[in-house]
This record gives C-alpha cells, structure tokens and sequence, in this order.
C-alpha cells in the first residue's frame, strides 16, 4: 500500500459490528415480508471487472477516507465504475436521517457537519484527475437548511479546484424548501439530479418521509433556472405496474426533466421491501422507447442501471448530441476546445 494520504475527507463514524449495524431503514418489521418475485432471474447478472484501475481507485477510496454512495447503498456496478476511475462520493457524513424502505445508507442521528469538509473534498478529487464526478449525501433533516450552504460550498470548492472536470450532484429534497435549492443551483453544477425513485402511489410505503409532489417542485425549480441539465431516477419492481411507470415518467418530463435513469430494485436485506416482480430487459426496452418519444434527451434503462450509472458516458453522448444540433457548441459538457 502506497503512503497514506494526510487529508482524511471527513470523520467517519466508527464502523459498528455486522451484527449491529443499523443499515438501511429503522423498521425491522420488514424482515417478516417474503420477497413476492421469486428467484432472481439470469439478466439479473453483475460482471466482475477486477482491472488495475479499479484496485487503485479502491486505494484511493480507503486512503483518503472518502464515503461513497457506491460502498454504503451496496451498488452492483462497483467493480465497472470504478474500473473507469468514476465515482459517486457522499458527502456530509454516512447516518442519514431518513428511514427510505430500499436504501442500505445507515439511519440515525448523523454527527456534526464538517466546515472543512468542501476544501477536503476538492483536494481529494483535484488529485484523481477525473473528468467527471457525482456527489451525493445522506438526507440531513437535523440541519435548517438541509445541508445546501455546505452543498454549495462543496460545488464551488469543487469547481474552482478541477474547473475542466464535468459536476454532477444527487441532492435530497430539502424538505421542500425551493430556497435551499436555490442555494445549491447558485453554485452552477452541471448537472442537477434528485431521485423520485418511485410511482406516486408508492411514495407513502417507499419514502416516508418523502413527497411526490415534493419531488416534483424541486426538479422543476432546477429546471426553471436553466443553468444545469437535470435528472431524476426511479427503481422498479416494488410492485407498481407499468401504466404507474409511464405516467411518473410523464410527470417528470412535464417539470422539466432531461435525463431519467430506470433500473430493478434489488433488496440489500430482509431488513428491507421486498422485491415484488422482475422488470424484463423487454419492459426496460419498453421504458427507453417511450421516454425517448416523450422528449427526454436520454434514457438510461436496464436491470442494474443506478443513480449514477454511466454518468460520465450519459455527459459524452449529451455533449455530443448538443453540439450535433448546435453546430458544435450549446452543450453544458462541451469542452471548451473542441
């Protein structure tokens, strides 16, 4: 192992015991539903891609003290994202405060925001020279602003460190809070992502502490400002039926979403919602033809498709895209010399 680097990114949490580890959502009562879906099907398959680069990004990881949505949600893409060195990092700790039935992030109360965090964050990724990068959080509804001045200050840390490299963000939803979005859209990412996650009907069963229309309001207001692509995401398979699907997403391009990613939920434990169908890749198909037809720039749609899946190829092929209609130029992924 090569030297250890001396700017840890935050102060983790001290690891609990497997045994104790309070994962995912604080209701126990989950491990009592059966799965209703049956054996996972064989298109439900993750390819292993042991290369070098994703040991040294693994190093990295470790070294620097990095939390990453990839290791703490359990993503099945981790050995093929972070073999092209593209990572989703997690900031404002790993306890957040909401108890979502599908995501394997821990549920507790969270420590106290780091200040030097943002300037950590940008050291950290000024030294993995990377062309684009995802950061996320934990849910901080302890925080009056839901944590947005320490987004902000952690995009403009961020940009003014690595200003060739593309910025992407999966924020929360501020509790609704269209000021606190704000805030986070004045620091001019370029992409600006937040999750539905699911159909509407779902919402109260899914995300708790959650609103569809909530959603909605703040993918709209990121739209309205017009100064980043946005993008939101569902998973499929906790039991709403297509028509759900296909009216959610028409909701979302409707409030002015570009880029929609569709992928199967997976169970991280009993501890968790059950799986209650098998999306088939022919469904999926489906999805991305008619998202297509509904005017979305891009649709992401597969199995094992995730939040932050292929984000950087999803920059490259909208840049390409853009400057094929606008005659070389118009795309916020263009480099600036070509």
């Amino acid at each position: 192992m090569g030297k250890k680097i001396s700017l840890p990114l935050a102060n983790r949490q001290p690891e609990a015991p497997q045994s104790e580890r309070n994962s995912g959502p604080a209701r126990p009562q989950l491990k009592f539903r059966p799965d209703e879906a049956g054996p996972r099907p064989k298109w439900i398959r993750t390819r292993l891609s042991m290369k070098p680069e994703y040991f040294e990004t693994q190093n990295l990881v470790k070294e620097s003290g990095l939390n990453t949505i990839c290791e703490s949600g359990q993503c099945p893409n981790i050995t093929e994202c972070w073999s092209r060195k593209s990572l989703t990092i997690m900031i404002l700790g790993n306890i957040c405060t909401r108890s979502c039935g599908f995501c394997d992030v821990m549920t507790g109360r969270p420590g106290q925001v780091d200040p030097d965090e943002p300037r950590r964050v940008a050291e950290t990724l000024a030294g993995l020279d990377l062309n684009y990068v995802v950061i996320t959080s934990v849910d901080r509804d302890d925080l009056d602003d839901g944590g947005a001045q320490a987004w902000a200050d952690t995009i403009r840390a961020v940009k003014e460190a690595c200003p060739d490299m593309g910025l992407e963000v999966l924020t929360p939803d501020f509790k609704g809070q269209l000021e606190d979005v704000d805030v986070v859209l004045d620091s001019e990412p370029d992409c600006f992502s937040h999750n539905i996650e699911t159909v509407e009907a779902l919402h109260r069963e899914v995300r708790p502490q959650a609103r569809y229309e909530r959603s909605l309001s703040v993918l709209q207001r990121a739209a309205e400002d017009g100064r980043a692509l946005v993008k939101s995401g569902m998973m499929l398979g906790l039991g709403e039926t297509n028509e759900e699907i296909l009216s959610a997403m028409q909701d979302l391009v409707d409030h002015g979403v570009e880029v929609l990613n569709l992928g199967q939920y997976l169970r991280p434990s009993k501890r968790h919602l059950p799986v209650r169908r098998w999306v088939t890749p022919e469904d999926f198909a489906m999805f991305k033809e008619e998202g297509e037809k509904m005017g979305y720039k891009h649709v992401e749609s597969g199995p094992l498709v995730r939040s932050s899946y292929r984000a950087d190829l999803q920059a490259e092929e909208i840049a390409a895209k853009d400057a094929a209609a606008f005659g070389g130029c118009g795309s916020r992924f263009a480099n600036e010399d070509s």
